[in-house]
């Protein structure tokens, strides 16, 4: 198991590198992003419908905000809720090995914040067919997931477009 963690941007971007690599010897992968918003058209959406018959690629369908559904107590047992029932599934993905490579994106904030639990991402670990990597994406990885962890690469964040007001780039952050 990989995990990509700390405030530097660049986690799910190393994360998608190992997807191009893992097509590019005609594995199969599997991509699920916890908290990014449903729906919403994305770089990496793009590029998995044209992987379709390769790349699976699916989000956890409840609306999520860092900024303000944290502290809306409907909201955030709504978000346990849909978070547990997808890692019910990707449990089961993971035991049937269909997929080389599975990526569990922003999950590491999901522990962090509560909005799953560690038990259930425990269990994918452990029963997962032997051969699938498992990667995990986002800050604040704790003891537990370290330890548990085969790689972990910390990105740092030394300097960011954000911090001069610049939004979201097409193609970059996007």
């Amino acid at each position: 198991m990989q995990v990509y963690t700390g405030s530097g941007k660049g986690k799910t971007t190393a994360a998608l590198g190992l997807t191009w690599r893992m097509l590019g010897r005609g594995g199969k992968v599997y991509i699920c992003q916890f908290l990014k918003p449903s729906g919403r058209v994305t770089g990496e959406s793009i590029f998995a419908q044209r992987f379709k018959n390769q790349l699976m690629f699916e989000q956890v369908e409840q609306d999520w905000n860092l900024c303000n559904s944290e502290n809306d107590p409907q909201q955030r047992e709504n978000m346990q809720t849909a978070v547990a029932e997808k890692l019910e599934q990707i449990t089961q993905i993971a035991r049937e090995g269909k997929y080389d490579l599975m990526i569990l994106d922003e999950l590491v904030v999901c522990l962090e914040k509560h909005l799953a639990r560690w038990e259930n991402v425990k269990r994918i670990l452990d029963e997962r067919a032997k051969h699938v990597e498992l990667v995990l994406t986002g800050r604040g990885a704790d003891h537990d997931l370290i330890e548990s962890a085969d790689l972990i690469t910390n990105m740092e964040e030394i300097k960011h477009p954000y911090q001069k007001g610049i939004p979201a780039r097409r193609g970059i952050e996007d």
